[in-house]
């Protein structure tokens, strides 16, 4: 049985869970979820280990707090101690899996403003690309992209086992939304006009995006 079946049968025992325990269990889930670094087969295994025994414990009238402790957060970092690490070939295809994904999301979205764009008149459906400065741009976003990625993961991670308000997480995540098209925004008019200009329609940058996307599926599938 491979990850992605674990995942599916996961999400359905979870449904047989009460409310205390499953907040408690999906704080742990994602919490070692997001320890990317482990083996995805190894964690996801462990994480339906954890649930088949939870929902023994809950028969018998015991909670998540009885089975695991009171401190979720010490328990999940010794689980996530105890995981073999992604090998070197299995890190290499993840980090060229999120690359890939991180570029067919700006082709893919590149395309549809430019559609908006034309229906209101703003442009053509016709983008003018400089090759020299789309270069630039391409090699500083993947940066960028991956500190900001990192930046969400560590907060998620924080904010399990805590109960913060979904309003103020909502106005947090707003901001750092609107601070992450800034600073991409601002690369793209930081960057110097460079190179040679080619036009580009709008179809033959959604078609690109679509088969980086692509790319990147089978690349996920292969982990």
């Amino acid at each position: 049985m491979d990850a992605k079946e674990l995942i599916q049968i996961n999400n359905e025992k979870r449904k047989q869970l009460k409310k205390e325990n499953l907040k408690y269990y999906e704080d742990m889930l994602v919490y070692i979820r997001l320890s990317y670094d482990a083996s995805e087969l190894e964690m996801e295994e462990t994480l339906s280990e954890l649930l088949d025994h939870l929902l023994e414990a809950q028969k018998e009238g015991r909670s998540a707090k009885e089975v695991f402790g009171e401190e979720p957060k010490q328990y999940a970092d010794e689980i996530i101690g105890a995981l073999p690490r992604m090998v070197t070939k299995e890190r290499l295809k993840f980090f060229t899996m999120a690359i890939l994904y991180f570029f067919a999301s700006v082709s893919i979205f590149s395309a549809l403003f430019t559609v908006v764009g034309y229906f209101i008149n703003l442009n053509s459906l016709t983008q003018e690309i400089m090759v020299g400065s789309l270069a630039i741009r391409t090699v500083l976003s993947v940066p960028i992209a991956f500190l900001l990625l990192y930046g969400v993961i560590q907060y998620l991670r924080w904010s399990c086992f805590k109960n913060i308000n979904k309003v103020v997480e909502f106005l947090m995540f707003w901001l750092f939304g609107i601070m992450a098209v800034g600073i991409f925004m601002g690369l793209i008019f930081i960057t110097p006009d460079i190179g040679p200009v080619v036009d580009v329609p709008f179809y033959v940058t959604a078609f690109v995006g679509l088969l980086i996307y692509f790319a990147a599926r089978m690349i996920r599938k292969s982990i």
